[in-house]
This record gives C-alpha cells, structure tokens and sequence, in this order.
C-alpha cells in the first residue's frame, strides 16, 4: 500500500494534542485530560503523541446485520495498537432496516449529525467506521464528510446464504417470493415457519444486491475502505482480516494527513454511481449518493445517474437485478476489484483512495474468476445500466424505476390507475373486489414521501392483489412517491418528486386516470390535460402536519425532496463549523 506523499505529523501537530498538551506545564485542561485518561486505565506511554481513533460502531443486540461488528471492533483495535496509534471505541446510533419503525431513513441524519458531532467534540485525529445495514453506510461517511478527518470505512458483510429444501435463499428477494405464493395459495404455513429459519442465517446484512451491498460497494468504489472489504461474507474470517487491515491504514492516514476531502472527489462520485448502475444496484443508492456528495461539496444529480446510466452496462449476476448468484459467489469471483477490473475505461483511475495514491494502483492484478457471476462486456446482464431516471408531468423533479427487475412488456404500458391514499389504506383494501383491479391497473400510493411517510419507507413495491397473484399475474406498474427495498424487484417507479405531501402532482391523479410509464423514452405521463389538474390543484388541501415537538418536527421542518437527497436544509448547506477550543 502506498504510504502517501506527505511528511509525516509529528506529535504536537496532532489534532488530539489540542486535548492532552506535553507536560505538566500545559494548562490546566490538559492535566486535566490526561488525569481523566489515567481513571480510564491506560498509561501515558499508551496515548500520548500516538493518533487518536475514534471507531465509531453500530453494534446493537437489536440490528442483526451488525452483530458480530462488537468482535470486528475488537481487530480494528488489534490494527490501530499495531500501527502505533490508540483506538477509542464510541458506540453510536445503529439503523436496523428489520426493526426500526417507521423506516430507518427516518434516522439516518440524525446518525450523520450525531457522527459529525462526535468527531468534532472529542480528541479524536482519524476514524473507523463501521456499518453496512442500508441506512449506516451513508450517514457515516456524511457526517464525517462533514467534519473532513482521515477516515476508513469498514463494511458489515453480507450473511451466509439461506438454505431451505435444496433451494438457496436470497434474504429480502426470497422473502418477497415466498410471502407471495403463499398468498397465492401455493404453499403453507408449515414451509413459511421453516423458511423463518432457513432465510437469513447469520450475522451479516442482505447477500442480495440490496442496498445494503449496493452502499458498500459504492464506498469502496468512492475509495474509502481497503481494497476488496466490501464483499467480503460477515462471519469469514477474511472480515477480521480486513477489520484489522483498516485499524492499520487509519493510522498511517492520520500520519500523511489525508483526509476524506482528497478522497470524495467528484471524480470519486462518479466512479461510484457507474459502480451502483453496472452491478444493476438499488434505487436507495440514488438517494444516499446524492446526499454524501453533497456532504462532500459535490454536485451530484439525477441527471448524472441518467448520463452514466447509458454508458454503463451490467456485469454482476447478483439477485434480484441478475438472475442466479448471491454476494458470496460475487466475493469468489473476484470481488469489486475483480469488477471494476472490467469497467477500467469507465473510471477515473488517477484519483486516491485510502489505501493507494491511485485507483489505478488499487486495481492492479485484479481478476474475474468466473465469468457467470461477473459477466464480461460483450455478455452483459443488460446492455445499460439498471436504474433509469424518468421526468413527465407526474414527476417534474424525477423519479426512478429499476428496470432490470421488472417484466419486460411493463416497461412500455398503459393503464388506468387505481389510487391509495397512504399505505393503510392500501394494505387494508389491496384485495377489495369494487376496487376492479386487474393486471393492467397502475397501482398507485401517495403519502409515502420524505414528508409524507415520514421518512420515505420502503412501501414502493406495492403487494400485488390476491386474485390475480391466484391467476399467475407477478408483476405490475406500481407507482408512489415512496422507496423500495433493494432487495426487491417489479416495475415500481419510485421517489416521484416532487411528494405529494407537499402537493406534486402524484396528489392530483384520481382513480381511473390512465398513465403511460415508457422506460426507453424515460417518461411518465399523467394522461390529463392541464386545465383540469389546475383545477385539481386549486381544490387540493395540504396533510396535517404529523409531529408537533422532538425530532420528528426538526425533520418535518428541515427535510430535503429524494431528488436532492433527502439531507436536512442546516446539514447540507455549504459553510464553516469551527473545532471546539480544547484548553
């Protein structure tokens, strides 16, 4: 690995020197620092003059994607005592996307706020992060964008694959599957109690291309973890490997003073949208990446998903947008490294990462093992790549449709819409016989938004209706201003934008209107005229407002639409936060 090209810190150039001074005579502070440090147990041979890291971990009993990550703290220590350095581990917020009601998206500023606040208050000179489950991933590396200090991102891992009845289990996409024949009719209670156990069956996040691994993926395509981390199964012992390679590398970061700002280039975040779109990756990514960049100064839009989109075809055979392989098959064959290896001509190889002075550097010798799990070129999973970026007049500001995991003949289609007003409603009248349902209806749900939620749950993928899931019918346009799991697969356009819990035309579209959804000339049309969604307009009334204190009406207040990001207003604004004075 390169050893950068900066002289190194000394000492006393130490951010975390503000905290502990050199001596007796430094201040009052100081001595009272280093006491406290004392009470703490270590010696002042084991702290003083070393870089100080801060291992931010999302460990909880509750997130069973970040499990086992109290033990993988445990090497990134194992790495940061050996490279010189002293590791402080801070527990902080975990985002369960199994647990946290009513979405962890919800959440996710205030994990970003609460790390760049951490880092900026302590005596802190570099940090690990650790995550993986969707929603950790971005808020991380946001809020330490936001303070700018070396850091390294070390991913959770994808869990084993599930097993059940010689079938192999893709965690979120089989659930899906499954929970439908069972509503169709074609198993039972006895297989669903035995897919409980055999679904997901270790610690680690979704081995799907999920958003979880779509967002580790793309950190390590932004460069900010060790080469080949973010594939890498949860429970192999490669991921204690890698923890402890990430202990090492933030103290020499620390050392060089290379900081996430030499890393998040927009160079980097271009690199990572062609990375999200060639693995045929999750729409939340489109989010969270526009969000992080614009943490790290960078313009990022929908508009570029688009561009790069019909540059990029899709190489990774990976469930639910490929057709067979799960993230241990992706990791053997030859990981993220062994797939940009294919793209190379795609990239920008002469920025750093945090591991080499350049991308190039990084990729150098990487390898595909097996051409089926990583296509190549000429034999692609799809032509371009798996997200398209749709405008028209339901959606001004854009909205998103992962086109690779729907049915073909829906990609072009019109059909009268069938209206739900919030996921309630839906969820309690899907399969009501008046509602006349049929498989060329376009389902739609509104009050699912940033706003309208709150929090932009993952009610995207709208449940097809019982009797037509009975007649073979798998697939439907649906349409809302919600998200979707990347587990998850149909022709649902997502994060129409505007919401229309702030009045976008979604709010306008009644019962019966038609709409037409044609991917290829990346529109969506509400098939009325304009006159008469003026009219609708005027007659429209806005949603109470659903928090009157806490941190709900701070969100309410400050919340971005999903084509900006979804950030808040204060946090993604550019401007100066001084460190603290530490004397």
């Amino acid at each position: 690995m390169s050893q950068g090209r900066r002289e190194p810190k000394r000492p006393e150039e130490l951010r975390s020197h503000q905290w502990y001074g050199s001596g007796v005579s430094s201040g009052l502070r100081s001595f009272s620092h280093r006491a406290r440090t004392r009470q703490l147990g270590y010696l002042p041979e084991e702290h003083l003059g070393k870089p100080v890291i801060a291992i931010l971990n999302t460990w909880s009993d509750i997130n069973p994607c970040h499990v086992h990550l109290r033990d993988r703290a445990q090497a990134v220590k194992r790495g940061v005592w050996q490279a010189g350095g002293f590791p402080l581990e801070f527990p902080v917020s975990t985002l369960s996307e199994t647990f946290q009601k009513p979405t962890p998206m919800l959440y996710r500023n205030l994990l970003a706020m609460e790390t760049e606040e951490l880092l900026r208050s302590y005596p802190v000179d570099g940090a690990v992060l650790m995550g993986g489950c969707d929603k950790s991933t971005p808020a991380l590396l946001m809020g330490a964008a936001s303070v700018d200090l070396p850091a390294v991102f070390v991913p959770a891992g994808p869990m084993l694959p599930g097993h059940w009845r010689g079938e192999v289990l893709g965690s979120g996409t089989d659930m899906w599957k499954y929970w439908d024949d069972k509503r169709a009719g074609l198993i039972g209670d006895c297989e669903m109690t035995e897919l409980e156990s055999g679904l997901a069956r270790s610690p680690g996040h979704c081995m799907t291309m999920g958003t979880a691994s779509t967002l580790t993926a793309a950190a390590e395509a932004l460069g900010v973890t060790v080469p080949g981390a973010s594939s890498i199964p949860a429970v192999d012992s490669g991921h204690d490997r890698m923890a402890a390679a990430a202990g090492l590398r933030i103290v020499e970061l620390v050392r060089q003073d290379r900081k996430l700002s030499d890393i998040l280039t927009a160079d980097a975040f271009e690199d990572a949208v062609t990375t999200v779109l060639g693995l045929g990756g999750s729409t939340n990514a489109v989010i969270h990446l526009i969000a992080m960049a614009g943490r790290a100064g960078v313009t990022l839009t929908l508009d570029d998903f688009d561009r790069i989109a019909r540059t990029v075809p899709v190489l990774a055979n990976v469930r639910p947008g490929g057709q067979k392989y799960l993230m241990e098959d992706f990791h053997f064959a030859g990981g993220l490294p062994g797939f940009l290896s294919r793209i190379t001509d795609l990239l920008h190889l002469d920025r750093p990462t945090v591991s080499y002075d350049s991308m190039r550097e990084q990729l150098a010798g990487a390898q595909v093992h097996d051409d089926d799990v990583i296509r190549t070129r000429r034999d692609p999973v799809a032509a371009e790549g798996g997200v398209a970026v749709l405008r028209g007049n339901l959606c001004p500001d854009g909205a998103v449709i992962k086109h690779i995991a729907a049915e073909p003949q829906l990609l072009k289609h019109t059909g009268p819409a069938v209206v739900f007003d919030d996921y309630k409603t839906m969820q309690r009248t899907i399969n009501d016989p008046s509602l006349g349902i049929t498989a060329d209806s376009v389902l739609v749900l509104r009050g699912s938004g940033p706003k309208g939620g709150p929090g932009m749950p993952e009610y995207g993928m709208l449940p097809i209706p019982d009797h037509l899931l009975k007649q073979g019918v798998r697939d439907m346009v649906r349409i809302s201003d919600a998200r979707m799991s990347g587990t998850s697969y149909g022709a649902c356009v997502l994060h129409v934008a505007p919401e229309s819990h702030i009045g976008g035309p979604l709010a306008l579209v009644r019962t019966g209107d038609t709409i037409t959804l044609d991917v290829e000339a990346r529109s969506l049309q509400l098939n009325v005229d304009d006159a008469e969604l003026e009219r609708r307009r005027a007659e429209w009334t806005a949603p109470p407002e659903r928090y009157e204190r806490g941190y709900g009406a701070l969100y309410n207040e400050q919340i971005t639409q999903a084509d900006t990001g979804c950030d808040f207003a204060f946090l993604a604004r550019p401007g100066k936060v001084p460190d603290p004075y530490a004397g």
